[in-house]
């Protein structure tokens, strides 16, 4: 199973390729989507959506799953999330993926163990799990953090635990 992970942001969205791979799960690509503060919040949506077709058509996954909505304070925050996500969830629909979405405290439980984890612990069990040879980035390791979440989820479903929420 391929996995397009996502984790959205309007300015510097993380995106994976998790790939299982027997037990050994790995990461085929990881990296940020980063748009300038200059850019107009609709230009950094535009940027957002042609870079997920762009690497739903070259890594062609079998689905995507991304981090649930968050509760933020700010509702221009929440407002931009969503604009993000959208653009990112679009690209997906758009080449018949399956959406699965997950709660945060989820990722961090089966990344980390614990669903308090700080972004720093989350990075070094990303690191540590897929055998990379460098830390990721925060919003990097909150993709493959998602993708790996996706695929214990995937695996636990075939033996009767409930999956993530597709969307």
């Amino acid at each position: 199973m391929r996995v397009l992970a996502i984790d959205c942001s309007l300015r510097s969205t993380g995106v994976a390729i998790v790939e299982a791979n027997g037990k050994n799960p790995r990461a085929l690509y990881f990296g940020l989507i980063q748009n300038k503060q200059a850019l107009a919040p609709s230009s950094c949506l535009v940027a957002i959506h042609e870079r997920m077709a762009e690497l739903i058509r070259e890594h062609e996954p079998d689905c995507c799953a991304l981090e649930a909505v968050i509760y933020v304070q700010s509702y221009k925050t929440a407002i931009a999330l969503g604009a993000a996500r959208g653009a990112a969830i679009l690209a997906a629909a758009e080449r018949g993926l399956p959406i699965f979405e997950y709660a945060r405290t989820r990722i961090k439980q089966a990344t980390v163990g614990r669903g308090g984890a700080d972004k720093g612990q989350v990075a070094f069990m990303v690191r540590a799990l897929l055998g990379l040879t460098s830390t990721p980035q925060n919003d990097e390791a909150d993709a493959l953090a998602i993708g790996l979440t996706h695929l214990r989820a995937a695996e636990a479903s075939r033996l009767g635990v409930p999956a993530g929420v597709q969307i």
